[in-house]
Formats: C-alpha cells, sequence, structure tokens
C-alpha cells in the first residue's frame, strides 16, 4: 500500500514538473529556424577574468529538440573584453538551427543567460549561404570579398582558387598583406569574420577574436589547417 502510495506521489511530482516546464516555454520569446541573434551577457569570474575561448567553457548549452535529436542552436562566433569593474563583457552570435527551446546557462551561478523558443521557419533563409557547406571569401585589395572555389579539395588556403578570377589565393593574396576573411556555416547563412596576414605560403590572425565556431569544433579545425594557423 505504502510504495503504491510512493509511487503515485512520485508520478505526480513529475506530471507537475512537466506542466511547470510546458508553461515556462509556452511563454518563451520566440526565433525561427534560420535566424540568428546576439547574446550579450557580462559574466561576473572573479578577480581575474578568462579570456573569450575559457569563457565560453562556462557556458552550458541546453538543448530540447521537438524531435528529441540533435541541438537547437549553435554559437558562431564570440568575441568581448573585460570591463573596469572586473567583469567579462561577452558576445556571442547564436543561429537557430532545429525547432525546440535552445538556452544558454553561466555554469558557475546557474544564471540563465538566454533562454528561446525556437520555431519553424516561415520564409527562406535571408542568406544564399544558409547551409552547413563550408563557404570561404577572401578580400582583395580593395576590401571587396572574392569567393574561393571549393569544388577541390586543397591542402592550404594559398591553392584554393579564387572563383571569379580562375587564379590561387597565391596569386590574389599578396604577401605580407593584411585582409578580411569571411566564413559561412551556418543555418542562417551569418557571415563569421576574421583578420589575417599573408606570411608565405601561411597566414596568421592578427587578432585573437573573434573565437569562431566553438560549437563545431571540426569545422573550426579545417578552417585553422586550410589557413595554416596551427
Amino acid at each position: 500500500m505504502i510504495f503504491h502510495l510512493m509511487l503515485r506521489v512520485a508520478l505526480l511530482l513529475v506530471l507537475i514538473s512537466d506542466g511547470i516546464a510546458k508553461a515556462q516555454n509556452t511563454n518563451l520569446p520566440t526565433l525561427e529556424v534560420a535566424q540568428a541573434v546576439m547574446v550579450t551577457v557580462e559574466l561576473d569570474f572573479g578577480k581575474s577574468p578568462p579570456t573569450i575561448a575559457e569563457a565560453l567553457h562556462e557556458i552550458e548549452r541546453q538543448h530540447q529538440p521537438e524531435d528529441g535529436h540533435g541541438r537547437t542552436f549553435a554559437i558562431l562566433d564570440a568575441y568581448g573584453a573585460p570591463t573596469s569593474d572586473g567583469k567579462l563583457h561577452m558576445s556571442m552570435h547564436v543561429s537557430m538551427e532545429k525547432p525546440g527551446v535552445g538556452a544558454l546557462v553561466f555554469r558557475r551561478t546557474g544564471e540563465v543567460l538566454w533562454k528561446t523558443k525556437i520555431i519553424p521557419a516561415t520564409q527562406p533563409p535571408r542568406s544564399s549561404f544558409a547551409g552547413k557547406n563550408l563557404l570561404i571569401m577572401v578580400d582583395d585589395a580593395n576590401s571587396k570579398p572574392c569567393i574561393l572555389d571549393g569544388s577541390k579539395s586543397v591542402v592550404s588556403i594559398m591553392d584554393a582558387m579564387v572563383r571569379d578570377l580562375g587564379i590561387p589565393v597565391r596569386d590574389f593574396w599578396t604577401d605580407g598583406a593584411e585582409r578580411e576573411i569571411t566564413f559561412f556555416y551556418s543555418a542562417c547563412g551569418c557571415p563569421v569574420k576574421v583578420m589575417a596576414r599573408r606570411v608565405g605560403d601561411k597566414s596568421v590572425r592578427t587578432n585573437e577574436l573573434p573565437v569562431i565556431f566553438p560549437d563545431d569544433p571540426a569545422v573550426a579545425a579545417t578552417i585553422a589547417r586550410l589557413m595554416g594557423w596551427h
């Protein structure tokens, strides 16, 4: 008798908890799949704020996909700096990937930094570069972005062809010149930009920020290999 009573109480608590969670999710702001948002926060790490790359490890990604599989969003890039009062100001570019609920939580305090209900897209992505195929652009000497031809496998970015010019990057990017590099790899088709300088057959980033594709380490590793950032 006691066992059955305890079981009923346990089931009741589960139902109550599930009901509260559904009510909370019902009242959330919404974003459509293939849309993006910038989440900007100030985090208190104590006396010594970490780097942005280190701080990202303290941000828990919580996914509640409607179909029960995979993730609902991805952080594309992040940047920021310490504030005058010792906190870390950080902005994270978040792309919506599939219907469900997504949240970012500060592990140290449990604070919910961002939470959104993601709904199906009602219109096609605004960007023609939306999708999970890596696309790279390199600015020319006049700061005009040029698309690289990704149809052939290359080991170095210098061997890739500039699509509209039909020449390799090594003949397009002057040694010693600093150029803006743009990457696309997201449901929203949002650009992720870095600055880099050519040094011989490789390139070096001239600024460690933003941290790019922290939720897609394989893509970040592929980019680092191509760009010679190892």
